[in-house]
């Protein structure tokens, strides 16, 4: 299971080290993408097939459906771990994630998600703050 957060540095090389912790689950290659609130997204390959297979069962019709579609299966990249477990993120999504070079790396259960370090203080300060009505939303759906 993903789980916990850690800090890490993005080289000079744009290469990113993922955890040792997480490496055994995630396997040689990854798919990395955009994510919600400019993160990014890592998926283990077995992962990826599942939510590409549900987002291509998504109405066309629907614009929300086509938006989001596009916004998560256009930017996905395919990406091989090297030796150390480092990754190469490509600029566009560097760009959209606003990395400059220290990010946060959280273990979400079946994803990553990958934020500048910056970003994620702030998303956290903010949702701690309403931490107690988020979870009287999510009571209705058994959490």
């Amino acid at each position: 299971m993903l789980i916990g957060q850690y800090q890490h540095t993005i080289d000079i090389k744009k290469r990113l080290a993922l955890p040792i912790k997480f490496r055994g689950e995630l396997g040689a290659k990854v798919i990395v993408t955009k994510g919600i609130e400019n993160c990014l997204v890592v998926y283990t390959e077995k992962e990826w097939e599942i939510v590409s297979a549900r987002l291509a069962n998504l109405s066309i019709s629907e614009v929300a459906a086509r938006k989001f579609t596009r916004h998560h299966l256009a930017s996905a990249m395919e990406i091989a771990l090297d030796k150390l477990g480092r990754v190469l993120i490509p600029d566009y999504l560097k760009d959209y994630a606003h990395f400059k070079k220290n990010v946060v790396i959280c273990g979400l259960s079946n994803r990553l998600e990958i934020w500048d370090e910056k970003m994620w203080a702030d998303n956290t300060k903010d949702a701690e703050k309403g931490v107690e009505e988020i979870v009287s939303k999510l009571g209705p759906l058994g959490i």
